[in-house]
């Protein structure tokens, strides 16, 4: 074999390498599997999402009783109305975790409620909030999209702002989202049966967490979309989840 016909046929070899190479090290972005864990037994600061239309009004109660128990929690101040694209809501969120971690917490624990439950799931998808996130709470979040922002986006387009949109069933966000979490990120995606804002209610249903019907342990309970987090049930499941002991399914109703 020619000199020429070696170095080319080196070069060849060398191009497929690197492709394979940067093939896998994508999949193990994506995938997660590998990748460093926040300890469990160190809990950090507490950050918690609003949902739509960037309310922080029910979540503050819920910092306060986060608060009550030890931990550091900020509520974000989501950017606008909090009606607008969920991407830079999740870059939000990554600047109040960068910032958290600059002060010296260890990890964060993250509480999405509603829409803010997308806006963390995009955040672990898009700024690999696996690594640094040691536990994730969701209420009532649309992981699958909401009929209601469906009809809104067909309907009346011109009154459905981007997260509206992003929130119909079937939007090309929510399709790129569709697939199991990271492996070992904890996370408990909790939801009413009573539900008449998110609809169907098991939209928060999420492959990889621990998915929960506030029903499944309290038949009685009667609680609204908005009544999420501040309902004492719920409050008691979201400070259980988020205590140093290990995540797992919780088999009882907490009163």
């Amino acid at each position: 074999m020619s000199p020429r016909r070696r170095a080319l046929l080196l070069g060849v070899a060398c191009l497929v390498a690197v492709a394979v190479l940067a093939g896998l090290t994508v999949r193990w972005l994506r995938d997660g599997d590998d990748g460093p864990r926040p300890d469990q037994a160190r809990p950090g600061t507490v950050l918690l999402v609003p949902g739509y239309g960037g309310s922080r009004t029910a979540l503050t109660r819920l910092a306060q009783r986060i608060e009550a128990a030890g931990r550091t929690a900020r509520v974000l101040t989501l950017p606008g109305e909090g009606d607008g694209d969920l991407l830079q809501q999740a870059q939000v969120l990554d600047v109040a975790v960068r910032e958290a971690l600059r002060a010296g917490a260890p990890s964060v624990d993250v509480v999405g409620y509603s829409a803010g439950g997308v806006v963390t799931r995009l955040w672990v998808d898009r700024h690999a909030g696996a690594e640094v996130a040691r536990r994730v709470v969701t209420l009532g979040s649309p992981l699958h999209g909401a009929r209601l922002a469906g009809l809104g986006a067909a309907l009346a387009p011109g009154s459905c702002p981007a997260a509206c949109r992003q929130l119909a069933p079937g939007s090309d966000l929510l399709r790129d989202l569709d697939e199991p979490l990271p492996d070992g990120l904890p996370w408990l995606s909790i939801w009413t049966e009573n539900d008449e804002t998110v609809q169907p209610p098991d939209s928060a249903r999420l492959d990889g967490a621990i998915n929960l019907s506030l029903q499944q342990l309290c038949p009685a309970a009667r609680v609204a979309h908005s009544q999420l987090p501040t309902d004492p049930d719920v409050t008691a499941l979201v400070l259980a989840a988020l205590s140093p002991a290990p995540l797992t399914t919780p088999t009882t109703c907490p009163d």
